[in-house]
């Protein structure tokens, strides 16, 4: 059997410099590489394997010592084919047929491993299902549809009143805005209303996107002179959380006792959270349109509530803040505070929970896939879910104290007293 030709260049680097030209040692060519055992061009290796093939035999038609040149090569074949053997060209360093098939196996085995790893990797590469896909497409949707952005709906309430008497609260207040490790009251927005005058569980029920703002003719009070505008903006706040609610995948599944308890015992976190998107870290206020709707800490102390509440409140909306979370994000974060099965007065916990265990499920899908190195913020998501509980407590407190005193309770809409004042026991 014939040897078959096929080049085993191997470089030596011990033995060149590789930062010197490369010179073909049989015509002074470029070098590429090491040949059958000797620096040359591809020219020459070429011609070096087709002789050693074809077991040529050449002769000089000159005097058998011509120098061989880039230019002259081709001239003469016996003196060429006589330089590569001088300068150590060997034929043993031709590979047979079978050597060569073996070779072309290796290559094409190696190839093929490459396509596999990378096959894995990409098999092992972070992505979405496409039911998450789908969850998180809803749930954006969503949140769009009862979130207004532009606020339109605030100059329906009863008017910001910020004159009146400075309780110590709002006094103290303003030392928080120098806070910068805070968070703060919350509030919603969207273009859509519900009658207020609705009670809670009619109103879960017959959720529609139109109908009237909360009635703004009542009095306000005397001593709380923005109570009875946040009391509209929280009630408006609220029908925009049962609208969200009610467009999340699974939620009107549920029955109507447990959708009315989610609701009731989480609709102030939602808010807190939803809230989070007007926060102006700046000057610790919630931006919500024209300057009558910008609202600082001590126009919160003007509706009741005290720094017991409004400091930690605070520090929870700065530290949301700078996780800088994506919509996304943030709409499953909204929905997993919403679904959790150890609210008060939840019958079917299990199902909750597992429409819960989804959305956490698609959370960390989602931040696997667009946080890389990010392994610490699905819990610090989950720790502001903890923090709101505490928060949730404190406000009921406070509200519940402002329902018992008739001078202050007549300034809240029927739906603030419903989901506030007789919470789920």
């Amino acid at each position: 059997m014939e040897s078959t030709v096929v080049s085993t260049s191997t470089v030596a680097p011990d033995e060149f410099d590789r930062n010197m030209p490369r010179i073909c040692g049989v015509c002074g060519d470029k070098a590429t590489g090491f040949h059958f055992n000797a620096m040359t061009c591809e020219g020459c290796k070429g011609f070096f394997r087709r002789s050693m093939k074809r077991k040529a035999s050449f002769t000089c038609p000159f005097n058998g010592s011509c120098t061989i040149t880039k230019d002259n090569r081709r001239h003469c074949q016996a003196c060429r084919l006589k330089r590569c053997v001088d300068i150590g060209m060997m034929k043993e360093f031709i590979l047979t047929d079978e050597e060569v098939q073996r070779k072309k196996d290796l290559i094409q085995r190696r190839k093929d491993e490459e396509a596999q790893r990378e096959a894995e990797k990409e098999a092992r590469r972070p992505r979405l299902t496409d039911e998450q896909s789908h969850v998180i497409a809803t749930l954006v949707e969503a949140h769009h549809k009862t979130y207004d952005d532009s606020y339109s709906d605030f100059c329906r309430f009863r008017p910001p009143v910020r004159e009146g008497p400075v309780t110590r609260s709002a006094s103290r207040a303003a030392s928080l805005h120098s806070f910068s490790d805070a968070s703060s009251d919350s509030f919603s927005h969207s273009p859509e209303s519900v009658d207020t005058k609705m009670n809670f569980n009619n109103l879960l029920m017959m959720y529609q996107e139109h109908g009237n703002s909360p009635d703004s003719s009542e009095e306000e009070g005397s001593s709380f002179s923005m109570l009875p505008h946040l009391a509209d903006l929280v009630s408006y706040s609220i029908q925009k959380v049962i609208g969200f609610a009610k467009m999340i995948p699974g939620f009107r599944e549920l029955t109507a006792e447990d959708q009315i308890a989610l609701l009731k015992s989480s609709a102030i976190e939602v808010i807190m959270l939803r809230s989070n998107q007007s926060f102006n870290l700046e000057d610790m206020s919630w931006s919500c349109g024209g300057p009558d709707f910008k609202y600082q800490i001590s126009d919160v102390t003007k509706a009741g509530h005290t720094l017991e509440l409004l400091e930690p409140l605070v520090k929870f909306q700065v530290g949301l803040k700078k996780l800088n979370l994506h919509e996304e994000e943030h709409v499953l974060l909204m929905a997993i505070c919403l679904l959790s099965p150890d609210r008060p007065g939840v019958q079917d916990h299990a199902r909750i929970e597992s429409l819960q265990d989804k959305l956490s499920e698609t959370l960390q899908a989602y931040i696997r896939l667009h946080h890389p190195g990010g392994q610490l913020l699905y819990a610090k998501m989950i720790q502001k879910l903890a923090d709101l509980r505490s928060l949730n407590e404190e406000h009921s407190k406070q509200y519940r104290s402002l329902s018992f005193q008739p001078e202050h309770s007549m300034q809240l809409t029927p739906l603030v007293l419903e989901v506030f004042g007789s919470e789920v026991s």
